[in-house]
């Protein structure tokens, strides 16, 4: 479904069930070139806004609640706005409370709302569908009721409703991204100041090719807290605010005081860092091929040191290494299922598409889906 369908589709939807016409508000999925895992430890990331993304729509309810249509699914929420408070097993109902929750905790007043959203963002893809609905909720909430909240107290808002209401602790690039993003743009972004790179960067002959193992194991998010506590374990024990600030060779020091699967994660930490530095300056020389390389290299130390890959992202990388017209692939997202991206020939796409899918049908008994993003612009009013 085109951007376009998608909001006409929102919009209408809204429309046919409140009789008044809405804020309409688009929030764009993202992707990661590389820089996985660092965000949450005041490291460096390389992520883009897609063209897929979170349709929201939104005005004020005559009523004495709240109504949420999630449009994709057709399940919907009523709520309070004066109870806000965390549903057990409510899935996407959270992300909601959170986003109002946080809104009132910076002491905003809003007043009951109708919302309906829908998205064409490939479900479980690792492309921040999630961080793309909290930002249009937020933003459509800022724009209608007048709120004044900065884009940077947005992106804050959508993290800490990650953090308290869903009970995954998020770093802030996803809703960075989603938020800041910018067209034909990626941005080198340091997670502890938020200052960002943008950089438009000329892939040549080679284009990006997202696939999805359709696979999310249930560990996923408390695997991804446990890393989180790994990393700021070992980063107390180094006397320093986040592992941002360490080096090898600081690393090495307290190999001894950790266990060896600690010690891997932290040293994972530290070189994706290096390599998404390394991957500004490739990208600066035009040097596609070396970004591919450090591409490579982060999925071997996202598979083998910090361990949340999986079975099937290991072997979509293994096919893509095996492929001549492929230069660079890994695992994107939080690890254990989503996609892979890579850098395959524009020409060669299609191809590949049919070989890699019917290769994938016959090792697990079940089927990847494959697109092709552009980078997009972040957060917006659509009318």
């Amino acid at each position: 479904m085109t951007n376009l369908e998608l909001i006409t589709r929102v919009e209408s939807c809204f429309t046919k069930k409140f009789n008044v016409a809405p804020v309409v508000v688009f929030s764009p999925g993202r992707i990661n070139l590389i820089g996985e895992h660092t965000d949450y430890n005041d490291g460096f990331v390389f992520p883009a806004a897609i063209d897929k993304g979170i349709v929201a729509a939104v005005q004020k309810s005559k009523t004495d609640c709240c109504s949420v249509y999630a449009i994709d699914i057709e399940e919907k929420i009523e709520f309070s706005i004066d109870n806000i408070k965390p549903l057990e097993d409510g899935g996407w109902r959270n992300y909601v409370l959170g986003v109002v929750a946080g809104i009132q905790k910076k002491g905003k007043h809003i007043d009951n709302f109708n919302l309906v959203f829908g998205g064409n963002i490939p479900d479980g893809a690792g492309l921040s569908s999630s961080a793309a609905l909290e930002n249009s909720i937020v933003f459509g909430l800022n724009e209608l009721f007048e709120l004044g909240l900065s884009k940077e107290e947005m992106i804050f808002i959508s993290q800490q409703a990650e953090h308290q209401f869903v009970g995954v602790k998020c770093g802030i690039m996803d809703q960075y991204a989603s938020m800041y993003g910018q067209e034909n743009m990626a941005l080198q972004l340091d997670c502890r100041d938020l200052s960002a790179i943008p950089i438009t960067i000329d892939f040549k002959e080679y284009g990006i090719l997202l696939i999805n193992t359709n696979v999310k194991h249930s560990l996923a998010n408390s695997a991804y807290n446990d890393r989180r506590s790994v990393c700021e374990r070992v980063a107390e024990l180094l006397k320093i605010s986040a592992l941002r600030d360490a080096t090898e060779t600081i690393l090495e020091s307290v190999r001894n005081q950790v266990p060896e699967e600690a010690y891997q994660q932290a040293l994972y930490v530290v070189q994706e860092n290096t390599r998404v530095k390394d991957a500004l300056q490739a990208i600066r020389n035009e040097d596609i091929h070396t970004l591919g390389k450090l591409l490579y290299a982060s999925h071997k130390g996202l598979s083998e040191q910090y361990k949340v890959s999986s079975e099937e992202l290991d072997y979509l990388v293994t096919e893509a290494k095996n492929n001549p017209h492929t230069i660079g692939a890994r695992m994107m997202g939080g690890g254990f299922g989503g996609c892979v991206i890579q850098l395959t020939k524009k020409n060669e796409i299609e191809a590949y598409i049919r070989d890699i899918q019917k290769a994938y049908q016959e090792k697990f008994n079940s089927a990847c889906s494959v697109y092709t993003v552009k980078l997009s612009k972040g957060t917006y009013r659509v009318r």
